[in-house]
């Protein structure tokens, strides 16, 4: 962990540095095909002035994802309508790793040997930093993928959601096999931080999908978010037992033990339209939405109360936490 230095009374001591919460956001509300953007792309969240946030890098309206270098977090790497780039400098400088035959990258998973993405033809993988890339997602029957990971804890296991379910490779990608949701869209999929083998995986109108033999199977997690779809899920890194889920519809939801009950939490929401949550890791209880067209809130227990954060008139696709 990073530390930095703190001058007191004449000493010097070390605190740890705090992960910077990074958001991939479009300016939506009201917008008209032709008129200038408003600003658009990659935002981190700053603490001076407190609750501040800060665009970064280029005005870009179709970012879907984020991800870091995990050897260098200052590197990130972002899923755009039209590549892959790579933002170094904390996201200040751009550059473009892929041509023009990719678009519409949906999902980034970042290794320290290898940067994966799900588009909409398949999957891809670089090993040497984008200079060459590999189609891996040949032997898929269904190409678009929404959703890729990599199972921290397996090296070679690859986990992917597209239409017509969740699928894994246990070979680096070389062959894939369904695991479960058969026949539905995914949205979204997650390895718990606590335990590697608890995954869940979010659908378009088919609920909740849970694993606990890590990874293998994936079934039905119950009626949570059936009919509806459900856009993201988010471990609590700092609370073992919570989740939470953010849908179209039902908003925000929260369990405290482990998936096995949900409750509704939208005290504070304009709409019960949530598209992304994410936990932070530095704060328990603190959780972050974004809701359809208004906003980013912010709760201080566990979703419990909301209040706004900031870049009102947006949608955001992925909120992730960088150290």
């Amino acid at each position: 962990m990073r530390l930095i230095p703190l001058l007191l009374l004449g000493s010097a001591i070390s605190l740890p540095a705090q992960p910077t919460l990074y958001v991939c956001a479009s300016a939506a509300k009201e917008y008209v095909v032709g008129a200038k953007l408003p600003p658009s792309g990659l935002f981190r969240k700053i603490s001076i002035p407190p609750g501040n946030w800060e665009h970064v890098g280029f005005n870009h309206p179709f970012l879907f994802a984020v991800d870091s270098d995990p050897a260098d977090p200052s590197t990130l790497y972002l899923a755009a309508g039209n590549g892959l780039f790579r933002a170094a400098n904390r996201g200040d400088k751009w550059t473009l790793l892929t041509g023009s035959d990719v678009t519409e990258i949906r999902d980034l998973a970042v290794t320290p040997n290898a940067i994966y993405f799900g588009y909409s033809h398949g999957i891809r993988v670089t090993r040497d930093k984008g200079a060459t890339w590999t189609e891996l997602g040949a032997s898929l029957h269904r190409k678009y993928t929404e959703a890729i990971r990599v199972d921290r804890s397996k090296p070679g296991v690859l986990l992917a959601g597209g239409e017509e379910g969740i699928f894994r490779s246990d070979d680096d990608g070389q062959s894939w096999r369904i695991a479960g949701a058969a026949g539905w869209q995914i949205m979204r999929i997650e390895q718990s931080p606590q335990d590697p083998c608890f995954w869940l995986a979010t659908t378009q109108g088919g609920g909740l999908f849970a694993s606990h033999d890590c990874g293998k199977t994936f079934d039905s997690a119950g009626s949570v978010g059936a009919s509806r779809t459900l856009y993201d899920v988010a471990f609590d890194p700092t609370t073992p037992t919570r989740i939470a889920l953010a849908g179209w519809g039902p908003g925000v939801m929260v369990s405290d033990d482990s998936g096995k009950t949900w409750q509704a939490r939208n005290t504070g929401l304009p709409r019960n339209d949530a598209l992304s949550v994410v936990f932070d890791p530095a704060k328990p209880g603190r959780l972050y939405t974004s809701i359809h067209e208004e906003a980013i809130y912010v709760s201080e227990d566990a979703g419990k109360t909301w209040r706004p954060s900031g870049i009102e008139g947006s949608d955001a696709s992925r909120m992730r936490f960088i150290p």
